[in-house]
């Protein structure tokens, strides 16, 4: 060494915790660890791998953060595989798709592909209780429509309800990952006679799924997400020049 240099001494902890946190979840792909069962505790883990227990520690921080584990701590304590909260994370994920700088073009893409499909498979897999829950938020809709904040509320509820009646929960938790992204606390652009089309078109939209019209019910969701699209892509422009009209 040159005097004046300094000898770096490769840090090994977080590439031996990483490949305990990879082969735990290649684990957990292949259905070799299942909801519920018992990974171990940190003692546990640090034998099972040969590491020292800060490596197994720091293994189970970084499942525990990714969802994978549920850790208990104190007698009888130890990591357990997680049961699951898909909806948990679509915040996460609608965090990192704005952080990407995804498109409002783009999210309005994927959002049209999923909604289309949702509705497509409400019409074959809804329940009784889907259609009341559909129809009641309309009729709720119908009394606030003069309630800006309110009614723009109940317009996303509503796109989710036909998710939630897809009985899909893959369809479901990405488009509440999009929506977090898309969908205004308050509509900006929203008059009385826009309120009434929407209104319409959620209507014919829960009639279509009651009477188990597939392909109908995906061409007017293509239809409505489409314009939905276009006054969001309008928003956004106006957004980032707010002074493009009078200058």
């Amino acid at each position: 060494m040159k005097r004046g240099e300094r000898k770096v001494i490769p840090f090994r902890t977080a590439t031996m915790s990483n490949q305990i946190v990879a082969q735990v979840r290649d684990a957990l792909f292949a259905k070799e660890l299942r909801p519920g069962d018992f990974l171990g505790t940190e003692k546990d883990l640090a034998e099972r791998f040969g590491v020292s227990r800060i490596v197994a520690r720091d293994a189970l921080r970084t499942l525990e953060a990714q969802g994978i584990v549920e850790i208990k701590v104190g007698s009888g304590g130890g990591a357990r595989i997680a049961r699951g909260n898909a909806r948990l994370f679509a915040e996460a994920l609608a965090v990192q798709l704005d952080l990407a700088g995804v498109s409002v073009a783009e999210i309005m893409d994927a959002q049209r592909a999923i909604e289309c499909l949702a509705a497509e498979l409400a019409a074959a897999n809804s329940t009784p209780e889907d259609h009341a829950r559909l129809r009641e938020l309309i009729a709720e809709a119908e009394r606030r429509i003069d309630d800006v904040g309110a009614f723009t509320r109940l317009g996303r509820e509503f796109h989710l309800s036909v998710a939630e009646a897809s009985h899909n929960r893959v369809l479901l938790v990405q488009l509440i990952s999009l929506q977090h992204v898309s969908w205004p606390a308050q509509n900006p652009t929203l008059t009385p006679k826009v309120a009434r089309r929407i209104l319409d078109a959620h209507k014919e939209l829960a009639s279509l799924i009651e009477i188990r019209d597939g392909a109908a019910a995906r061409r007017l969701m293509d239809d409505h997400v489409k314009m939905i699209g276009a006054r969001r892509i309008a928003e956004h422009r106006e957004k980032r020049n707010p002074m493009r009209d009078c200058c």
